[in-house]
Order: C-alpha cells, then structure tokens, then sequence
C-alpha cells in the first residue's frame, strides 16, 4: 500500500477558527484527512502500545502558528510517518493504526454509523444485496457476503473484495484489492459514480487451489462465473475449437468440465489491466499487461507498429518499486504544480535477471501501478508459503498485499525471457491490438527531477534465496 499525503487543506472548526487538514492518500486516492492533533494522538497510543524505539519519529510540536514553509515542511514529515509505520510489519498491521485509518475515513466522508444496503457484484455480473453497517471494515462484509451466499467458513479466505470500474462495451478496470482498514461502503459511496462496483473475485493464483473450491457447491459456482466472464471478455487465448468445446460444457452445465478445460488456456486466472506504456524493449512502447501464472505477461506493441509478447516471471524479479510523481494538466499554460492542476502520475518499475549477470529495469507507467504491485507481492507471498509448506488457507487471512522492503537476492538463473510474436492460431474474443490502438502516450511527463516526486518511493523486494524456477 502506499501512503502519500499530498496536499493540505485549511478548514473551519466547530467554533469558527481554522486549522489545518492533512490529506491522506492510499494509492493515489484521497483515503481521509487527519489534523495534526489527531495524528499525534495515534502517535501516542502507538508509542504507549509498542514502546519508543519502535515508533518512527514524528514531526513536534510548534508553539506558534505554523508559516506556509512550516505547513509544507510539516506535511512531508507526516507524509514520511505514516509511510513508515504501515511499512513496519508489526505497526501496519496492528488494530491500533487500522482502526485509525477506518474511523478517519468515515469522518472525512461525514457517513454516520447505520444499517445500509450495499450491493456486492458477482463475476457473472448479478449483484447480492447485503444489510451491514455502514461502519463495518473489509473483512466483516465479505463475511457476510459468504454467509448470504451460503459459501463454506473455511473457503472465505480464497476470495477477496475488489473495487472496480465498469468502462464502454464490458470492459473492466481494477481500481484495488479492497483493504482491511476501509469501510467498503464509504469507500463506494464517496465516489459518487455508478461505475464503480465492489467485485467478489478468488485471491489467490495456483489453480492448485480450485480444487478445494470446486468440491463446494457454492464455491464451484463462482469459479464457473468467473471462468466465464472472463473468457468472455478476451482474458485468455481460444481456439476456434475449444470455443466449441466450451460452448458445448456450458450448455450441458458441466462446470467442473468446463472449468477444468478452462484450465488449459493460455492466461486462465489472469488479471488484465488497461492499455499502457513501457520502456521494455524501448521506449515508446504501448502495453497490455496481464497479472498471473507467477507473471507480469506483456502484449507490446512497438514504435514501428510490429506487435509482440513476452512474460516477466516474479522468481526472476530482484525488486520493484512504484514511484508517483505530480504531472500538470495540459491546459495552454507551464505553470508547475503548486499554481496548476496536476494529475498523478503512477509508474511500476522492477529489476529483472534478463541473463545470467545482466539485470534490467523495466518500467510501466499505468495508473493501475499499484494494484499490479500488489498482484506481484500477492504471488511471492503464496511461493513462498507452498516453498514452506504452509497453509494457504492461514496466508490468505493474513495477507495484507504491502510492499514492504524485504532483503535483496539473486533469484535462480533461467534461459531470459524472449518476446515473441503472438501464437497466430489462436484466436481472442476481443482482439489486444484493437486495445492497444487507444492508447496515446501524449502528455505523459518524462521529468525524473527531485521536485517531481511527491509520493515517494516504495518496495516490494523478496528472497528467494537459492530457489529457481525448478523448484517452485
């Protein structure tokens, strides 16, 4: 997750004086504002609960009224503080801090605690009506989305809730993976479109793992509608036929059998992501990138119009990073930032061991940045527990999808990834180079100065010390 806090405000109190608001962004987007009063006082329960030489500092306390410089100053101090503590393991995890974030956002969105209605969108796209609070965190409305669907207690964790765009003709926007310290009812409401849904998806990657779903009936249900939609929206690669053969599974309502032909096709249990841009295998290049099978899977399409594929696999990424940098409007005017409106700008960039001894960084540039971070952390994390021998049902639980620093390693080596021209004898329900013609990398800064960087930085290092793709 990454926090930023780009921007203050200056507000009225209940008694007519003013102070100022700070506000807090989780991924780019406006999470909730927070005074400095309230923040120190999180501060202090942190310290009280975790002791001194745990918390990170925290900006003091000025006797005076604060001059802009000092508002400024300020702001970066908090920005850097709660960076620090939701990248610590112990502190971004605790109730302490969730329940801060929770509670600030539905005082910023001014929602009172009440019984609401929300609606839950299944893969197949009808929607389940829930009764929860409008106060209830992520893991509480999912629960009670199982339970009105009447889904097993011990495969809850295997799904996850997603906020999600619905854009022209079908087409689907994974805006994040829902977190523990939001409300997903104000996290919906506030943003005031009827584009916007809450998906319930499966959260993890092996297809090992549909096994266990598939043995409930409910279970087996939702991953049909997921298989489905998402052959139907072009997300994986089929055959003149096997579209046959599925056609005829689905009108024999033979699921198992239709999942598990599912199975076979190239990018099965894939997320897409909107049309973008990368520097890989140059600049200039527009990009269709998929998330799955242990991968990023590129769809490029370069300068001279010749397109290519390739995949990126997580065993061989040493790192990555997702910077957010502030890019002004284009409106006729060169005023910077502090005098215009700026948009933000997200760009993924990871290390890669394209050969032996030779590393590369790619670089994406996609306002969905973010939610691949967490779909690259997300398949670590699971390698890791199947290395372990752990249980996939405890680290679904647990999962809490930060990019949090981990130390640096070599990955075992493996022939490099080459791109290659796309397999001309499948075919796509919808075709990737009518996407990509959309896509316009027209005013799309190329600014690396300091004075551009608003949010910081943020990791997602691993180790997969002495492992190589063999033994995974």
């Amino acid at each position: 997750m990454h926090f930023s806090i780009p921007e203050t405000e200056v507000r009225s109190g209940e008694n007519g004086s003013t102070y100022v608001a700070y506000n807090i962004h989780v991924n780019g987007v406006l999470h909730c504002r927070g005074r400095y009063s309230q923040l120190l006082g999180l501060h202090e329960q942190i310290k009280k609960e975790y002791g001194s030489n745990v918390v990170p500092s925290f900006p003091p306390k000025k006797i005076f009224t604060l001059t802009l410089a000092e508002v400024e100053q300020r702001r970066e101090q908090l920005e850097k503080y709660m960076q620090a503590v939701r990248q610590d393991p112990q502190l971004g995890a605790s109730e302490l801090f969730n329940s801060f974030l929770r509670k600030a956002q539905q005082e910023t969105q001014q929602i009172p605690t009440e019984e609401v209605a929300l609606d839950i969108c299944l893969a197949n796209g009808q929607k389940v009506t829930i009764n929860i609070l409008s106060s209830d965190q992520t893991e509480d409305v999912l629960d009670v989305v199982a339970t009105k669907l009447d889904l097993p207690e011990d495969l809850v964790a295997y799904f996850s809730l997603f906020l999600v765009r619905e854009g022209e003709e079908g087409g689907l926007t994974f805006v994040r993976k829902l977190q523990e310290f939001e409300l997903p009812y104000v996290s919906i409401s506030s943003l005031r479109s009827s584009e916007f849904h809450i998906l319930l998806r499966k959260s993890y990657w092996d297809m090992v793992y549909d096994a266990d779903v598939m043995d409930n009936r409910v279970g087996l249900n939702l991953l049909y509608a997921q298989t489905v939609s998402d052959i139907e929206r072009g997300w994986m690669l089929v055959s003149k036929d096997q579209h046959r053969q599925l056609k005829s599974l689905q009108e024999k309502g033979s699921k198992k059998e239709f999942i598990h032909l599912g199975q076979t096709l190239k990018y099965y249990g894939y997320i897409k992501f909107d049309p973008c841009a990368t520097d890989f295998p140059e600049k200039g290049c527009q990009v269709i990138v998929g998330a799955g099978n242990n991968e990023l899977n590129f769809h490029v399409k370069l300068p001279n119009e010749q397109m290519k594929e390739g995949s990126f696999k997580v065993t061989r990424m040493r790192c990555w990073r997702v910077t957010s940098s502030q890019v002004p409007i284009a409106n006729g005017t060169n005023n910077p930032c502090g005098s215009a409106k700026c948009d933000v700008k997200l760009e993924l960039a990871f290390e890669y061991l394209m050969s032996k001894d030779r590393l590369r960084w790619v670089t994406i540039t996609s306002q969905q940045a973010i939610m691949m971070s967490i779909c690259l952390q997300s398949m670590v994390d699971e390698l890791m527990v199947k290395k372990s021998g752990g249980s996939i049902k405890k680290m679904l639980r647990k999962r809490h999808d930060s990019s949090m620093q981990r130390p640096d390693c070599q990955p075992g080596v493996k022939s490099p990834p080459l791109l290659d021209s796309p397999d001309q004898s499948r075919e796509q329900i919808i075709k990737l180079s009518t996407k990509l013609s959309s896509v316009s990398l027209r005013g799309i800064s190329a600014s690396n100065s300091a004075g551009d960087i608003s949010g910081g930085d943020f990791h997602g290092n691993y180790a997969f010390e002495g492992i190589g793709d063999d033994d995974l």
